[in-house]
């Protein structure tokens, strides 16, 4: 039986190193001390975050209100610590609330210091770290001497990181071979790195000087909300980037789906509302369709980009221009404006910029369908420059501000599992209504307040638009971001979809910043 006292063991060696080895190494070391899958998969849960039972609805307050002494002898496995979550998780009724904190005290009464501290941080959310993902699958790869590639593809198929890690250890490479797209179950969707330039996009996959027709599709970059759509027959199920189930709020999404020409599909793409003259509406107008409480006269329309199934046949490892072909086949009255050759790409990104959208997306189409991958093969290109980047904390407003959270300390993710590295602040951009959003969002998320800056679990993530970054000692990243201000909350991402500081430091080259040509600017 694997105690308790060893995954916080584990646990405190992750944050005490950057290095993504060395993070590897101990995870991997610990995948090793059991071969029991429940208690793997619960190892695995418990280190990322994600218990199975999901949310507790636990805030620091309550705990903070409990004085239970703790243990000095470690006694707890994580098998009983399972028990107890259950048992907490499924209290509901009248007076659930004070069973649900006996129960949660005796477990804590059972806990050492350490182990209490984990548990404070694993029930209220704060383990919660994306980024740690890549490195959990990496230490499944080497514990169970399975290609990274095949871990990857399974975890990006079946979308849990215990499942993947249990078939892993259990049955190998074979095992992992096993995982298939299944229909009314989600796929992690592919992601897009950034371009410098249309151009640049183009020479990169291969285009550049000739026909597109065989290297490149160049499509409409929309701004609106990435959405999954799978029909099993007359089923229809719809999720978000964040595989967040949203079918029982887009019924016209569901309508349209049932009348495919086809007995069953996969499709990726975004939506989003359109005004009257078919400029889209605003992103937070888009997402307001997926609250509980929708406003249904804001219709909703797609826009189909890929297609991963269709009709008995997975199309993950098929090339774009395949699936492409049978998007066209079963939704090409709703596929996103496209081009396949260079003389119309320019043309295609002025027509994309005019009707209101970001930009477009350069796609190579040779590239299978990189689930869960922010890979080169997809590249997107926009006019302004933009990150996703985490909030760390927030400084109380001066002036007309007094009493509103302002100021926001930013940070980019770290691919090594880590905290998010900071990289600068601005409180430009939010609007009233935004500030007041913000001040009361932040502090149901506040970790501790010193003085006037009330830092926060990083979860947030905000679209900042910036001129560009420069190198900066300010900052533990090594950059600092040029002239940032607030386009968005996104609401539809989460830590794990933020900008990695890799990408922050990619943007150096932006505008000339540099060393030499742009020393550091005091960040507001």
């Amino acid at each position: 039986m694997v105690l308790l006292a060893d995954v916080v063991a584990t646990s405190a060696a992750l944050t005490s190193t950057r290095s993504r080895k060395t993070k590897t190494q101990a995870l991997a070391a610990l995948l090793t001390t059991t071969a029991e899958p429940e208690e793997l998969g619960l190892m695995v849960g418990f280190l990322t975050g994600e218990p199975r039972q999901g949310r507790f609805g636990i805030g620091w307050s309550t705990l903070r209100t409990m004085d239970v002494p703790a243990t000095t002898v470690p006694e707890l496995t994580v098998g009983a610590v399972d028990e107890a979550l259950q048992a907490i998780a499924g209290t509901t009724g009248a007076g659930s609330t004070a069973q649900r904190h006996a129960l949660l005290g005796g477990l804590l009464r059972r806990a050492t210091p350490d182990e209490q501290r984990f548990l404070g941080a694993l029930l209220t959310g704060e383990l919660r770290q994306g980024a740690l993902e890549g490195v959990m699958l990496d230490a499944v790869a080497t514990a169970s001497a399975v290609p990274a590639d095949v871990v990857r593809r399974a975890f990006m198929l079946c979308g849990r990181l215990p499942d993947t890690a249990v078939a892993a250890m259990a049955g190998g490479t074979a095992a992992l071979s096993g995982f298939r797209l299944e229909l009314g179950r989600p796929v992690r969707p592919m992601l897009a790195s950034p371009a410098v330039s249309l151009d640049e996009a183009l020479a990169e996959l291969g285009a550049g000087s000739g026909p597109v027709s065989v290297s490149v599709s160049v499509e409409y970059k929309l701004d609106g909300a990435r959405v999954q759509v799978h029909r099993d027959g007359n089923e229809v199920r719809v999720w978000t980037r964040t595989l967040r189930e949203i079918t029982g709020s887009v019924p016209e999404l569901v309508d349209l789906a049932r009348g495919l020409p086809c007995r069953s599909v996969v499709l990726d793409g975004e939506t989003l509302a359109l005004a009257d003259d078919g400029r889209p509406l605003s992103f937070q107008e888009t997402m307001s369709r997926f609250g509980a409480e929708s406003p249904r006269d804001l219709l909703l329309r797609p826009f189909f980009f890929d297609c991963l199934h269709l009709d008995g046949a997975d199309l993950l490892d098929a090339p774009l221009i395949e699936r492409l072909a049978a998007l066209e086949s079963v939704a090409g009255a709703y596929r996103i404006p496209s081009v396949r050759d260079d003389a119309a790409a320019h043309s295609l990104l002025d027509a994309a910029l005019a009707a209101g959208h970001e930009g477009v997306m350069v796609k190579s189409l040779s590239a299978p369908y990189a689930a869960g991958r922010r890979g080169r093969a997809w590249q997107k290109v926009k006019p302004v420059h933009t990150l996703d980047l985490v909030v760390l904390a927030a400084e109380w407003g001066h002036g007309r501000r007094r009493g509103r959270l302002s100021n926001l300390h930013l940070g980019g993710r770290d691919p090594g599992g880590g905290p998010p590295v900071m990289v600068g602040k601005t409180f430009k951009g939010l609007t009233d209504e935004l500030l007041t959003w913000q001040t009361r969002a932040l502090q149901e998320i506040a970790q501790h307040t010193d003085r006037h800056v009330v830092h926060v679990r990083p979860e947030l993530v905000v679209e900042i638009e910036l001129d560009g970054v420069q190198v900066s000692t300010r900052y533990p990243g090594g950059v600092a971001l040029r002239f940032a201000r607030v386009l968005r909350y996104r609401p539809d991402k989460d830590a794990r979809d933020a900008d990695t500081i890799d990408a922050v430091r990619a943007l150096l080259h932006i505008g000339g910043s540099s060393s030499t040509t742009n020393p550091p600017r005091k960040c507001p």
